[in-house]
């Protein structure tokens, strides 16, 4: 088939045109949060970490999840802050300190976008890092009463500190209306609306840079390396995405009592839960 002139141009136009579309894109950069509780256990100091002796610990089943700072770092030796911040949740003094506003968190189920903003706002650079500081979990549990088992919704709140008006648990809405440190838990079963606060410090963040990079006290920046830095040129047009993968091997942790591996919630079991810190990060990344 011949071309005339006139249909020459016309397809020079078009393709010149959806080339400066694709040259014109404005890529993305999407966050997922998600759980596995097959990856290692980890410690504050990011080594395997098994359960101390006398206590028992669960993967509970995750319902939802939020993070309130994120933050890619260069090398081992960036501190905290001095990376490519991509998000800081809104913060208030409603409750007195300085805390986050739990109701201005952005919370999604596992595997979910959690995060969506342009990749332009990432700087070129080389990143070998990620910290991630979580501030809320919402997941089920099982118990025991009577030897019998059950499963309870529990609301975990792991920030360093958090304004909370009001909050909702396996459809109930819960009223506070005041700052809350980390570690508050609330927990509703077969009895009724349960609060709680575990011991101060009790929360364990896994930090592979303690020694390099340290993280303040009673903060929950969870860190983790790419397997493969990720490359940033400035000139991208794929979007990208990167997968929070955080560890729920046995995350959920309290006081054996009798030894039985079990939650024990009768009256004088006392059976405190004492930690409920997620037990590692592995961040990836991929371009679409």
């Amino acid at each position: 088939m011949k071309l005339n002139w006139n249909t020459l141009l016309m397809l020079i136009a078009i393709t010149a045109g959806l080339s400066s579309c694709r040259s014109n894109r404005n890529p993305k950069l999407m966050v997922k949060l998600v759980v596995d509780d097959t990856q290692d256990r980890l410690g504050n100091n990011g080594l395997p970490a098994a359960l101390p002796f006398g206590n028992a610990g669960q993967n509970p089943m995750f319902n939802s999840i939020s993070a309130h700072y994120l933050e890619l770092a260069p090398t081992p030796y960036t501190q905290l802050g001095e990376g490519e911040i991509l998000y800081h949740a809104p913060e208030t003094t409603k409750g007195g300190d300085n805390a986050i506003d739990f109701r201005r968190a952005e919370i999604a189920a596992p595997g979910e976008l959690w995060l969506e903003i342009p990749l332009s706002r990432l700087n070129a650079g080389t990143y070998e890092w990620v910290r991630l500081s979580l501030s809320y979990q919402n997941y089920d549990v099982v118990f025991h009463y009577n030897n019998e088992p059950y499963t309870a919704s529990l609301a975990s709140f792991v920030g360093f500190n958090q304004y909370i008006k009001d909050f909702e648990i396996d459809g109930e809405t819960v009223e506070v209306n005041e700052n809350k440190k980390q570690g508050f838990w609330a927990f509703k079963s077969i009895g009724g609306l349960q609060t709680g606060q575990t011991p101060e410090g009790g929360t364990t963040v896994p930090n592979p840079l303690a020694t390099t990079s340290p993280i303040p006290a009673g903060s929950c920046v969870v860190t983790g390396n790419f397997n493969t830095p990720l490359v940033i040129n400035g000139d991208e047009t794929e979007d990208l995405t990167i997968t929070m993968s955080l560890s729920t091997n046995k995350s959920f942790e309290w006081v054996d009592k009798n030894g039985n591996g079990k939650w024990d919630v009768d009256q004088g079991a006392d059976e405190n839960v004492v930690d409920m810190g997620l037990r590692g990060l592995q961040p990836s990344y991929d371009w679409q």
